[in-house]
């Protein structure tokens, strides 16, 4: 069992949708203090965070500390198109890619790919694997 998923942490679920559709398994949570349990559980994982400009400042203050707290977990921010001016401010808090569109989906999922193939793997047995892997934990 991998030590890490691809943690989508937004309101609406139009990302994850999007991601999904590309073939990618999603860990799917609507806020921030679910987001932090879960890169609890999988220190190793992927976070895509939805910024907006209600939550930009929490956002950025989130993925320093994220990286702070888990180095070896990554972050990129979904954005909507009209929030080009917050990309430098993410990725220097530590985001490693920003996107604006769901359609533009395809660089971030190469990306989490390969973050996801290098985590390190647990080994469990065939009950503890069967109970990781059930919906409700």
């Amino acid at each position: 069992m991998s030590t890490a998923r691809l943690i989508v942490c937004e309101k609406t679920g139009c990302w994850a949708n999007a991601l999904a559709r590309l073939g990618v398994r999603v860990y799917e949570v609507r806020g921030l203090p679910a987001c932090r349990e879960a890169l609890s559980t999988w220190p190793v994982s992927f976070v895509a965070l939805e910024a907006t400009d209600a939550n930009i400042g929490q956002m950025v203050e989130f993925i320093g500390d994220m990286n702070r707290r888990y180095p070896a977990a990554r972050a990129a921010a979904l954005c909507a198109r009209d929030m080009a001016q917050y990309q430098w401010p993410l990725r220097e808090a530590g985001a490693v890619h920003v996107v604006f569109s769901p359609r533009r989906l395809a660089p971030l999922v190469r990306l989490v790919e390969r973050h996801l193939a290098a985590a390190p793997e647990v080994r469990l047995s065939l009950t503890e694997r069967l109970m990781a892997e059930l919906p409700w934990g």
